[in-house]
């Protein structure tokens, strides 16, 4: 989804209007008067790229987190043949016209999976830069503060910056990966460091419960972030 420059300036008021909606309807979404959260990032490496805003409307809940979880694990194997099943002879009807006995659609790779649920998930917040359009945050996540730093996973719908060129070239993302996932950590003073994919490869933090970049410590440092 791309937000445009009008959208910046009605987002913060259509999280109020959404508090009003859900009153009327009885609907759980709601969101405060004011952002969740807001950040202002640089771009490290990129030939003065503009500075960022990141504002959060509010976090993603644990219902809307599932799905994401569940796209980056496997699917479940086919069910297996009941035993006595003769297979299908070689070149026959079935094998040559991919009909019934076809083995059916391959199965989605976990940044296709992952890229369709992000794409499902509702809207959080938004990644503004200089520009008339910005990127629709699908995904907010954080940690409470543990030993004076805070940790923040974001995900948008696109890929940041894919076709600035004053950002830094990137490794190049799968070609089926439709999104980016941005991890941000930062001390009690509310600076810290953000690294995203695909500089790093995503993964599901089992113990957290929650999106996270594959080797995070050793990813290069992509924004540099302040509250």
């Amino acid at each position: 989804m791309t937000a445009t420059g009008s959208s910046r300036r009605v987002a913060l008021a259509a999280g109020a209007a959404a508090v009003a909606v859900t009153l009327a309807t009885g609907a759980s979404q709601t969101f405060a008067d004011e952002p969740a959260l807001t950040m202002r990032a640089t771009v490290v490496g990129g030939a003065a790229a503009p500075p960022l805003t990141i504002e959060l409307l509010r976090w993603t809940t644990d219902s809307e987190r599932t799905p994401l979880l569940a796209a980056m694990s496997p699917p479940p194997p086919p069910p297996a043949a009941p035993a006595g099943t003769a297979a299908a002879p070689a070149g026959g009807r079935a094998a040559g016209r991919g009909g019934r006995g076809g083995r059916g659609a391959t199965p989605l790779s976990p940044a296709a999976r992952l890229s369709a649920a992000i794409a499902a998930a509702p809207t959080v917040g938004f990644i503004w830069g200089d520009g008339p359009t910005g990127y629709s945050i699908k995904y907010a996540w954080r940690s409470p503060a543990a030993e004076g730093q805070e940790r923040i996973v974001l995900a948008t719908d696109r890929l940041v910056g894919a076709h600035a060129t004053s950002w830094p070239a990137s490794p190049g993302a799968a070609a089926d990966a439709e999104f980016t996932v941005i991890e941000i950590r930062i001390d009690r003073k509310g600076a810290g460091q953000g690294k995203a994919s695909p500089w790093a490869g995503v993964v599901v933090d089992a113990a957290a419960k929650t999106l996270a970049l594959d080797g995070y410590a050793t990813a290069p440092v992509l924004l540099e972030v302040t509250r």
